[in-house]
């Protein structure tokens, strides 16, 4: 049983009481709605009261909206729910990520790619701020995977680096920025993210690396974060194969289970030997990860009883409190496992002090005052100043100077559109007004899906597409060419690759041999392994508009590029170097 005077609790007698007073006092099926963070995006307040008289959740993540739309649903769920919520949000970048007014610093690969540790700091301590003024209490953040190989490209913007070392100084760097405000911390995805290419989303994740490798990478780094208080951990539908084995000798490969279904990596490694006394929740549960991996009904008491406390989302609410409440009954999670979850579920509300009312939502004003607020967006434009990186330049391209090259073709490309509502990226119209400030005269290749949209689907768009044109006419009409990958992708393949707006399309670099062409990658760090032909190659790690004019100015030779790449951009490639 959790010492909830202990790391990383720290409650006092009074705080203890309360937690105690507050199990003692709940219906059984109260205890089994404290184990569940459900995601809700209803505002209407009488369906909010009847999701929490029915299922009593413990928590909530469901940030979007702009702030008020936030805050209110925030307040409208604890002033209702007879025990505070945790309310958790995911801030890889900074507020951006539960607000639509929230502030982007950075991505963690950018934050990587500069000196020191500031920018995670920053990223942190705008987060928190954001956050905690609308409600949220509790941040799914940092990410503490390590981005090892470079085709992983769930991790690539969301991972501190490469290394342990890295990535340990740079998680402890935003979870002290984070703990400006009051708001908990949650390390992910236990046990590590980043070894292989595929996605839990999609399909169970697998760290391969052998007990030993996995000790001196992902352990040093989960080792320090615990040690030095770590709130929380998100367990990863990521199985961890050699350490299962070497936990459980002579374990059959078809019984070897993602970390949430595995009580060898949960209770005995990370609980046991790593002395993890926080709070553990599982990743989405509608991942593929866990939902492949056995029957739902099994699925949800067996991560309670292999060693996690939450449980995140339902794909139906009611059968899963069913599901859980048959656990508890049949003995799957047992009476001590309970309480135990319940203890560090609430001992956690209670480090925050939530018991104490003033401290469950903020005033209304502090969100006017806090989200998207000078101090946040010259955070935001110091840390693109500070990480944005040259990659390459082995043409010696840069800098370019308007005055002297001034007429400029703009290929943009971005993620293959999902709706019949497209309309454009309007990100593409950001970049030609920052081309324009900084004196550039720009014109615009064409995009295959504008052109279904503007001018109807017919067979002539593809002809426009793939129609170059003469080589020495472009050549005569351009001084430069901007190819700018603005490309994205979630939970709907393994990995992003670049993705042309259709086949043999003008848009491929043929032009790099006749017009000085540089890249911008607006997002993904390893686009070189699809455009190597580019010799002038930044990452600029944003689609703000501060990420893109600070990209800009830097290759106009306004500004030193400071950022610094890791070998991961080349994607192990000699020609990605050319």
């Amino acid at each position: 049983m959790v010492n909830l005077k202990e790391k990383p609790f720290y409650l006092s007698d009074e705080a203890v009481a309360w937690v105690e007073e507050t199990i003692a006092s709940m219906t059984p099926d109260e205890k089994v709605g404290q184990l569940f963070v459900q995601m809700r995006k209803s505002l209407d307040e009488a369906v909010i009261k009847d999701t929490l008289a029915r299922y009593h959740q413990g928590g909530l993540r469901w940030q979007g909206g702009d702030r008020n739309q936030v805050y209110n649903q925030n307040k409208t769920y604890q002033d209702n729910s007879k025990i505070p919520l945790l309310i958790a949000a995911n801030c890889d970048n900074g507020g951006d990520g539960c607000l639509s007014e929230g502030t982007f610093v950075a991505t963690a690969a950018e934050a990587a790619a500069g000196e020191g540790t500031k920018t995670a700091y920053d990223i942190g301590y705008v987060a928190g701020r954001e956050a905690s003024s609308v409600g949220v209490n509790w941040m799914f953040n940092p990410c503490a995977d390590i981005f090892m190989n470079w085709r992983n490209t769930i991790v690539n913007t969301r991972s501190f680096g490469d290394n342990a070392e890295r990535v340990t100084e740079n998680i402890r760097a935003f979870i002290n920025g984070i703990h400006q405000s009051n708001v908990a911390c949650c390390c992910k995805h236990f046990p590590g993210d980043g070894v292989e290419e595929r996605d839990q989303h999609l399909v169970l994740g697998v760290n391969d690396l052998s007990a030993e490798e996995w000790d001196n990478s992902f352990r040093k780094v989960y080792q320090t974060m615990i040690d030095e208080g770590l709130e929380s951990i998100m367990v990863g539908h990521i199985a961890l194969p050699e350490m299962s084995r070497k936990l459980r000798p002579g374990i059959a490969d078809a019984d070897i289970m993602p970390a949430t279904l595995a009580p060898e990596l949960l209770t005995d490694l990370l609980r046991g030997e790593m002395g993890f006394n926080g709070v553990v929740i599982t990743d989405a549960s509608h991942m593929a990860g866990i939902a492949c991996m056995e029957k739902r009904e099994i699925a949800v008491p067996k991560a309670i009883a292999s060693g996690c406390d939450m449980f995140l989302f339902s794909n139906d609410p009611e059968e899963d409190f069913q599901y859980m409440k048959a656990g508890i009954e049949k003995g799957i999670i047992s009476a001590e496992r309970l309480d135990d979850a319940l203890h560090r579920i609430l001992g956690l509300k209670a480090r925050l002090g939530l018991y104490q009312k003033e401290k469950v939502t903020p005033a209304p004003e502090v969100k006017e005052q806090v989200v998207g607020c000078e101090e946040h967006l010259r955070l935001a434009e110091e840390a693109a100043e500070r990480c944005i990186t040259l990659v390459k330049d082995t043409r010696h391209n840069l800098p370019i100077d308007p005055a002297v090259k001034k007429r400029a073709r703009l290929v943009f490309i971005q993620s293959t559109p999902t709706s019949k509502g497209y309309k454009g990226d309007p990100v593409r119209q950001v970049v030609v007004e920052e081309l324009e400030r900084a004196g550039f005269t720009v014109d615009v290749a064409p995009n295959f899906h504008d052109l279904e949209v503007s001018e109807g689907v017919r067979p002539e768009n593809m002809m426009t597409m793939m129609n170059c044109g003469s080589m020495a006419d472009f050549a005569a009409k351009y001084d430069v060419v901007f190819l700018v990958l603005n490309i994205k992708g979630y939970a709907q393949e393994n990995n992003v690759r670049l993705r042309w707006s259709c086949n043999h399309s003008s848009e491929l670099p043929w032009y790099v041999t006749e017009v000085p062409t540089v890249g911008i990658s607006l997002n993904y760090t390893n686009h070189l392994i699809d455009v190597p032909q580019v010799h002038a190659f930044v990452n600029a790690y944003g689609n703000t508009r501060t990420s893109i004019r600070t990209a800009i100015e830097k290759i106009c030779g306004r500004s030193e590029f400071k950022g610094k790449a890791s070998e991961t951009v080349f994607c192990g490639k000699w020609d990605t170097r050319l």
